[in-house]
């Protein structure tokens, strides 16, 4: 077999040898028999890599809403109402005010009612489900049964006349939800506001409605054995009164809120 045969048994004899193939070009060992490459089995390909998926954006939680402070609610309905010279602004600074609540759940500002001019101012609580769609204060079975207690002795909402007027607006101007109870901090940041109201209006006499009303100028309870008993708040007479929606459960007071308007119409002919 030529060279193949005579260097077989000799190391340095085919190291040689490879050696003169290598410097004659060649490169690649081939076999003794044709190599058919189609018939050899398919690489092994490696897998492809895993698309990288960029981990979702994670929203961070939105900050808790920091709880209302009462006394800087105080100082700035104070601010606010000082401020006004007239009901329409003071009106629009009610309406502008962000420290209460109430104000994100109600559908409507309940301001105010009646003749700016009257001499009988009432204050009520609170709006219920009637005032709060129509934005009127007293406009309910509440507000109904109230007209015609104080219509009894010559006074309406409706009278051009201030000596026979009544002009009416509420603690708070916007509806509690359930009508439930305004808290101690609603009343105190919305006081202010009352204060400003009343003065504008500078009745001769107040009517306090009820327990909140009560609550919000003589800073006590119990209108029960309040009513019927002429007190003075911000320098003016003051008749505590039951609320008509009590009425309207207890009729049997009734009795005693005649006696009470009847108390009222007294004091207006001095």
């Amino acid at each position: 077999m030529g060279i193949d045969s005579n260097i077989a048994g000799d190391w340095h004899a085919a190291l040689a040898a490879l050696a003169w193939q290598v410097d004659l070009g060649l490169t690649d060992i081939s076999a003794e028999t044709p190599l058919n490459r189609y018939d050899l089995p398919e690489p092994i390909k490696a897998p492809a890599p895993a698309p990288i998926i960029a981990a979702p954006k994670v929203t961070p939680p939105p900050p808790e809403p920091e709880a209302p402070n009462p006394e800087a609610a105080i100082f700035a309905a104070r601010a606010a109402a000082n401020g006004c010279e007239t009901l329409e602004a003071l009106r629009e600074a009610v309406a502008a005010f962000e420290h209460c609540e109430l104000k994100r759940g109600a559908r409507n500002l309940v301001f105010a009612d009646g003749n700016p001019k009257a001499r009988v101012l009432i204050l009520g609580e609170a709006p219920g489900v009637e005032e709060d769609r129509e934005g009127r204060p007293f406009v309910g079975r509440a507000g109904q049964l109230l007209d015609r207690m104080f219509a009894a002795i010559g006074l309406a909402r409706t009278s051009p006349d201030p000596e026979t007027a009544l002009y009416i607006t509420n603690t708070l101007p916007w509806r509690p939800p359930q009508n439930r109870d305004p808290s101690l901090d609603e009343i105190a940041m919305m006081r202010p506001f009352v204060e400003r109201h009343i003065a504008l209006i500078n009745p001769d006499v107040i009517v306090l409605v009820g327990n909140t009303p009560l609550q919000t100028l003589l800073n006590t309870k119990g209108i029960l054995r309040a009513r019927g008993n002429w007190t003075e708040a911000l320098g003016k007479p003051v008749l505590p009164m039951t609320h008509p929606a009590y009425l309207l459960r207890n009729p049997i007071a009734k009795r005693e809120a005649w006696a009470d308007l009847l108390s009222l119409q007294t004091k207006l002919r001095r």
